[in-house]
């Protein structure tokens, strides 16, 4: 049993200069596929990052690169993971979508490390389809609409508001003070942009008013900024 045990630790995978060539080759092909996908899925939006993306492609062709020179040497996979255990990312993810890219990146870089082509050719093909037809999805930008007048406005600025957006606005917040009242609505982007083609602007409605001390429209999304 120990004889075993000492020929698992030794061993080594033994891999020729070709079979190493041909899979950081497939690695890296894959990743282009993956670059296309984070591309085109997040094309347009605010959260792409250029530079994420082709960290992508260099995360892919690492990973196989690593698994590699791991290979079958157990003594090699139990340095390497203590190694990097103690490497922490700290780096904010700003879309949900792009864990499911880093671990897509990472699965192909195993796979590929390991010479298991077609489970990283099959299943990187089943997620480009899926993310093609269901990932390209955008967040709607909110608008928030705050406004501060003195008090006993109230009634005035709801109407305005809410007859302005036919109703569609969310009043959030209200704060009062002995002298003032503040509001904060929120919008979907598109009633907001519905309202352009009127005579005049929910800013000049409430500005008609006396005693207004200011309107602000601030967009808002999901996005997580680190």
């Amino acid at each position: 049993m120990r004889n075993i045990l000492l020929d698992m630790i030794a061993q080594s995978g033994g891999l020729t200069i070709r079979e190493i060539a041909i899979r950081i080759a497939v690695a890296a092909l894959l990743s282009v596929v993956i670059y296309v996908s984070y591309w085109y899925t997040h094309a347009g939006g605010t959260s792409y990052s250029k530079k994420f993306n082709v960290s992508l492609v260099t995360l892919t062709i690492l990973t196989c690169t690593v698994m590699t020179v791991i290979g079958n040497n157990i003594a090699l996979s139990l340095g390497m993971a203590g190694a990097l255990s103690i490497v922490r990312f700290r780096t904010a993810v700003k879309d949900s979508r792009d864990t499911t890219y880093i671990f897509w990146a990472v699965i192909i870089g195993l796979c590929s490390g390991v010479g298991d082509f077609w489970t990283a050719i099959i299943g990187s093909g089943v997620v480009f389809i899926v993310l093609l037809f269901m990932g390209r999805v955008r967040n709607e930008n909110r608008i928030l609409l705050i406004i501060k007048a003195q008090k006993g406005l109230e009634d005035d600025i709801e109407g305005i508001v809410f007859q302005h957006f036919n109703m569609k606005p969310l009043l959030r917040v209200k704060n009062t003070t002995p002298s003032s009242v503040e509001f904060i609505f929120e919008m979907g982007r598109k009633t907001y942009e519905r309202t352009y083609k009127g005579e005049k602007s929910i800013t000049q409605l409430l500005y008609e008013r006396d005693g207004m001390e200011y309107v602000n429209i601030v967009t808002q999304n999901d996005e997580i900024s680190g």
